[in-house]
C-alpha cells in the first residue's frame, strides 16, 4: 500500500479540488499504470493504449481553458498530476507533459482562433498525439544555432531539417516545430503527419525512458500551409516559454518518482533482516532514510510555492529552472540511496527504483541540462551571462 511521504502537513496547503484531482490521478496510475509499466520499461514499448485514458483523466492540457477541452484548472492542479503520472513512470509523465506544455500551450499561447479550434480539443481528448521539434543533432543547449529552416513560398512554406531525441513523434499526429525563416528569425509551425516530405524514425536502444517512445522529425521539401504558421509570436521567446511550462512540470512530477522510490524503501527496510532484526533499525539506513525525507520535503515545499507564483503570473524563469535542476537532482540522489537500501534487490524489475533511476538520467538532462539551469541562477545572480555571445 502506498503511504506518501508528507511530512510538513503540505496537503493543508492545498485546496479540496487539488486533494480530489491528485486522488483520481494516483488512483488512475494505481489501476492502469503499475500493473504494466515493468513489462513495457523491459520491452522498450510504450503502452500506446494509455493515451486516450490519459485524456479521459484530463492529463493533457489541464490548464487550457475548457472551451478548447481543457480542464481550467490551475497551475497547482498540473503540477499535482505531474508528480501522480511521474510516480507511475517519467514516460507517462513525458507524454503527457510534452502534449500539455510543448504542443497545447504553444497553440493555445501563440496560435490564431481558428488553430486553437481545430487542434486543442482532439489534443485534449487524447484523439491526436503531438510532439514538439526544437532540439537538433548539432543544437541542444544552443538552439539559436539551429538549421532547421523555412521558405516562403507564396502560398505556403517550404521546410527543410531535422530535430531529434522528441517524444511521442514516431506516433504523433501534429507537431509544433520551430525553424528560421529566410531573415534568421525563429518562427513556430503546426506540421501534420500527413504532410509529405516529413519522416518520423523511432530512436531505439536507450537504457533510459524505455517506456517512452522517442524519436526524429526530418524535413525534406515539407510544404506547410501558411494557416500553420503560429502568428503571434517569433524568436526565441517562443519555444522558451513553452521549455518553462515544462519544466516547472518536471519539477512536480519528479518529486513523484521520488516517493515512490522512498516508500519502496521505508517499506523495504522495514521487513528486511539481517543480523536477526529489520535493517531499518541501523544508524546507516536511518540516516539515508531521514536525508531522503528531508529532501523530498523541501522539493515539496519549493514545488508548492513556485505553483502559487505561477498562478500569480509571478514566476520567473530563473526560478523555474532552480526548481527543475534541485528536484531531479534530489529525486535522482533519492533513487541512488533507495537502491543501496534494498541491496541487489533495488535493481530487480520487481522494484521500480532503479527504472526510476535510469528515466531521471534522460530527465536532468532534457528541457535543459543540469549545467545549463545552474548557468541560468547564475546569470540571474550575478547579471552576467556565462553562455556565449
Amino acid at each position: 500500500m502506498y503511504n506518501p511521504p508528507d511530512y510538513f502537513q503540505i496537503d493543508e496547503l492545498f485546496t479540496e479540488e487539488h486533494l480530489i484531482i491528485r486522488d483520481a490521478v494516483r488512483n488512475w496510475v494505481n489501476k492502469s499504470v503499475k500493473p504494466i509499466i515493468d513489462n513495457a520499461a523491459q520491452n522498450h514499448k510504450f503502452p500506446i493504449h494509455l493515451i486516450k485514458e490519459l485524456g479521459e483523466i484530463g492529463a493533457f492540457g489541464p490548464y487550457i481553458p475548457e472551451k478548447y477541452g481543457g480542464a481550467g484548472l490551475d497551475q497547482t492542479s498540473y503540477g499535482l498530476i505531474m508528480t501522480e503520472l511521474e510516480r507511475g513512470d517519467s514516460a507517462i509523465r513525458s507524454a503527457a507533459s510534452v502534449q500539455s506544455s510543448l504542443v497545447m500551450y504553444p497553440i493555445f499561447a501563440f496560435g490564431s482562433e481558428e488553430q486553437k479550434q481545430k487542434y486543442l480539443p482532439k489534443l485534449a481528448s487524447g484523439e491526436w498525439v503531438g510532439a514538439f521539434g526544437l532540439t537538433e543533432p548539432n543544437h541542444g543547449s544552443d538552439p539559436g544555432g539551429m538549421l532547421t529552416n523555412i521558405k516562403d513560398k507564396g502560398d505556403h512554406y517550404l521546410l527543410n531539417g531535422s530535430k531529434m531525441w522528441i517524444t511521442n513523434s514516431p506516433i504523433a499526429d501534429v507537431g509544433v516545430v520551430w525553424a528560421k525563416d529566410e531573415n534568421g528569425i525563429v518562427k513556430g509551425l503546426i506540421v501534420e503527419k500527413q504532410m509529405a516530405g516529413l519522416s518520423a524514425p523511432e530512436t531505439k536502444n536507450k537504457w533510459s525512458l524505455r517506456a517512452s517512445i522517442t524519436g526524429e522529425f526530418v524535413f525534406d521539401n515539407v510544404k506547410v500551409p501558411k494557416e500553420n504558421l503560429l502568428p503571434n509570436i517569433k524568436g526565441l521567446k517562443g519555444p522558451l516559454m513553452c521549455l518553462n511550462s515544462a519544466r516547472y512540470g518536471i519539477a512536480w512530477g519528479v518529486i513523484g518518482a521520488a516517493m515512490d522510490c522512498y516508500d519502496t524503501a521505508v517499506n523495504y527496510a522495514l521487513e528486511r533482516k539481517q543480523f536477526g532484526k529489520p535493517i531499518a533499525s541501523f544508524q546507516l539506513q536511518q540516516k539515508k532514510l531521514a536525508e531522503i525525507l528531508t529532501d523530498i520535503t523541501k522539493a515539496q515545499l519549493m514545488a508548492w510555492r513556485l505553483g502559487v507564483l505561477r498562478n500569480e503570473n509571478r514566476a520567473t524563469p530563473a526560478q523555474i529552472s532552480m526548481a527543475k535542476r534541485n528536484n531531479v537532482e534530489m529525486a535522482l540522489k533519492t533513487a541512488r540511496e533507495s537502491r543501496q537500501i534494498l541491496g541487489a534487490m533495488g535493481i530487480s524489475g520487481d522494484f521500480p527504483i532503479m527504472r526510476h533511476m535510469m528515466n531521471l538520467e534522460s530527465v536532468i538532462t532534457y528541457e535543459g541540462t543540469h549545467d545549463i539551469h545552474l548557468l541560468i541562477t547564475g546569470f540571474d545572480i550575478t547579471g552576467i551571462s556565462a553562455f556565449g555571445e
